[in-house]
């Protein structure tokens, strides 16, 4: 069994060595897509240990969205989207979760323990929120604010992936389109995804976009009212590069022809040749 190390006590729970708690990549891209991706990273800081998990459990499906960031990546360079990555485990702090939730800091993740979550103490959860969930969202603010004072239509995507198997239970889905109160894109993707009679596509399958249980989309995409959609993609089609590829190729003319219009064909979300049009 792996030590626990805990971070009470300590000013501060990333040191010298730790990565920040998020990236940016492509910042300066032209796309109306802003990607997302919440648990792109099995990474703990060095001042956690391992939680009392061996390897094995901290790389599963505990710890991140297994081949997400590869194609949030990959999805980024063909949209020329920007991308905001989360560097640290769920297991730290859950950034698509309230502060508030029972699995803000998850103390089980489906059958497993996890020990080094157990009994922390306010200073404890005030290092994890202030240092990797706070900064997290505040980036993600910063965007979409500094998109907005441009005038800039913005899209905000977040990708996810989910386990083939939970709890016993086989989830035939390859991919599921995640959305609220806003429905239009959500809907708009679910039909073109439906032309591929190979796919199993699920509705708000496996997961659905739940206000009182998610927080990214309910806060950053709802709360702004601007167009937000989720998309969890199984993680057995994307655990190695080449299904990575595969998805972030599929998905990128998909994604375009859906921002662009509403269920009734009607432009939705300017594109920059329809702006660059206008302006002429």
């Amino acid at each position: 069994m792996n030590a626990i190390a805990q971070d009470a006590g300590s000013a501060r729970l990333l040191a010298a060595g730790d990565p920040p708690p998020f990236s940016i990549e492509r910042p300066d891209a032209a796309s109306e897509f802003l990607l997302v991706c919440d648990h792109a990273a099995a990474r703990l800081p060095q001042a956690m240990g391992a939680l009392g998990l061996s390897v094995t459990q901290l790389e599963s499906h505990i710890g991140w969205d297994i081949g997400a960031a590869g194609v949030a990546r990959g999805l980024a360079e063909r949209l020329d989207a920007t991308l905001l990555l989360q560097n640290y485990s769920r297991l730290v702090i859950d950034c698509n979760r309230p502060l508030h939730a029972d699995d803000s800091i998850a103390t089980h993740s489906e059958w497993v323990r996890v020990d080094g979550n157990a009994q922390l103490d306010d200073a404890q959860i005030a290092a994890r929120t202030d240092e990797v969930f706070t900064p997290y969202h505040e980036a993600l603010s910063g965007l979409l604010d500094e998109r907005h004072r441009a005038g800039r239509a913005t899209v905000l995507l977040a990708l996810h992936s989910f386990t083939p198997v939970y709890r016993g239970e086989s989830r035939p889905w390859h991919i599921g389109v995640m959305y609220g109160r806003d429905a239009a894109l959500g809907q708009a993707i679910l039909r073109l995804l439906g032309r591929d009679e190979r796919l199993v596509v699920g509705d708000n399958e496996p997961y659905a976009l739940d206000e009182q249980v998610d927080y990214t989309l309910p806060t950053h995409g709802q709360g702004r009212g601007i167009p937000h959609v989720g998309l969890e993609i199984r993680q057995d089609l994307i655990a190695d590069a080449g299904g990575q590829k595969n998805w972030a190729g599929r998905l990128a003319s998909l994604l375009r022809q859906a921002a662009a219009s509403d269920p009734h064909g009607a432009p939705r979300v300017p594109t920059a040749a329809a702006r660059a049009g206008a302006a002429c």
